[in-house]
């Protein structure tokens, strides 16, 4: 393969800070799930990829100022397409992610096709995601590889983002003999940065066998070390701890924790307690396919999980993620069937809602429609 080639998967990626109309929700027929992000100020933002989860893939950005009740046209769209290429160029993979200083952060990767064999990953970010006028910094390449989850902030300050750089067998057909120098590198990584996300430095990362695209998240436990989860393809979800910060880690194994080869989610909430959100009703069992999208609390560190809070039951429910606001108030976005429905979700609730196993508190909501492809409509 010609590097010339290989090299326009790392070019600049392009912004658009005010889409066209090409853009608009009318015009979209499909919606996969990005994530979701709350700000000091209670404003919403939501991401999702449209086009497709295929080499057409592009990032589209909505905002919510009323709790997610009503949302924006698309406020930023990042597409990487360009007909004059000799393979299609997209984004596919990214996070959103408010950090201690109230900036919002969008991690995207930039690829040719669904995967060349490297990836690009980028960032941009709001250092004022609060203004009416929306202002972004210029995209800022990171590391190969791509981001699919949030970052953690460490209790010494340390800042942790989880970066994959997929096996081979991902690599799309024009690309299968490209970059075997990485093949040493292809695992879930972990990436660290010191000075609040000046600098980014590669620390350590773990081999999941089998790995489904890793879509890896960790915690920091209450003993210090690092609690890593990430997917397979055909062995449910794998746990890996580091007692290091990171550096070094422990030979994975099959977790407690099962859910079926999708996209889970992990996080540490303002009580202490940890929120999982995963396929199935029982933590150690996974459900037979995507459906019964459930969230779970653990109040010590993951060795007993609360009973299950059913966000929704139904067949092709997908890819959880979450933020919680100031006031405790937990937001959590999936996707629905991304091809027919396309449907962008959110559940609006509360730890007691969790733990009651019902909507209790006021205001709660799960199953809210909050995008639908107009065309599919």
């Amino acid at each position: 393969m010609d590097e010339k080639i290989l090299a326009l998967g790392a070019q600049t990626p392009r912004i658009h800070c005010a889409p066209p109309a090409r853009y608009a929700m009318r015009e979209q027929d499909y919606g996969m799930t990005i994530g979701v992000a709350v700000t000091r100020g209670g404003r919403l933002f939501a991401c999702w990829v449209g086009g497709g989860d295929n080499p057409k893939a592009y990032f589209l950005l909505s905002y919510s100022d009323d709790a997610g009740m009503t949302w924006s046209e698309p406020c930023l769209a990042i597409d990487p397409h360009d007909p004059s290429l000799p393979y299609s160029r997209c984004t596919i993979v990214g996070t959103l992610w408010v950090d201690p200083l109230n900036r919002l952060w969008l991690f995207f990767n930039q690829t040719l096709e669904h995967f060349d064999g490297k990836s690009s990953n980028w960032y941009i970010r709001l250092d004022r995601p609060e203004e009416e006028t929306l202002s972004w910094s210029q995209p800022r390449y990171l590391s190969y590889g791509c981001t699919l989850n949030k970052p953690i902030v460490c209790q010494n300050g340390d800042w942790l983002l989880p970066v994959s750089l997929w096996q081979r067998y991902h690599i799309s057909e024009p690309f299968r003999d490209c970059y075997h120098e990485l093949d040493g590198e292809r695992m879930a990584h972990i990436f660290a940065s010191r000075d609040q996300g000046q600098t980014w430095e590669r620390r350590g990362g773990a081999f999941f066998p089998d790995s489904a695209f890793d879509e890896h998240m960790l915690v920091e436990l209450r003993d210090g070390r690092l609690w890593m989860l990430g997917r397979t393809r055909t062995h449910g979800l794998y746990e890996t701890h580091s007692r290091d910060g990171g550096a070094t880690w422990d030979a994975p194994e099959r977790a407690f924790v099962q859910s079926v080869s999708a996209r889970f989610h992990l996080r540490r909430l303002q009580s202490g307690r940890l929120l999982l959100i995963k396929h199935g009703e029982m933590v150690e069992k996974a459900a037979e396919n995507r459906s019964q999208l459930t969230a779970f609390l653990s109040e010590d560190d993951g060795a007993h999980w609360s009973r299950g809070f059913v966000l929704d039951e139904r067949f092709e429910v997908s890819y959880p993620d979450s933020d919680q606001a100031c006031d405790g108030t937990l937001y959590i976005t999936y996707d629905r069937n991304r091809a027919t429905d396309g449907e962008i979700l959110l559940a609006r609730l509360r730890e007691e809602d969790i733990l009651a196993g019902r909507l209790v508190t006021e205001g709660a909501f799960v199953k809210r429609v909050i995008r639908k492809p107009g065309k599919l409509c």
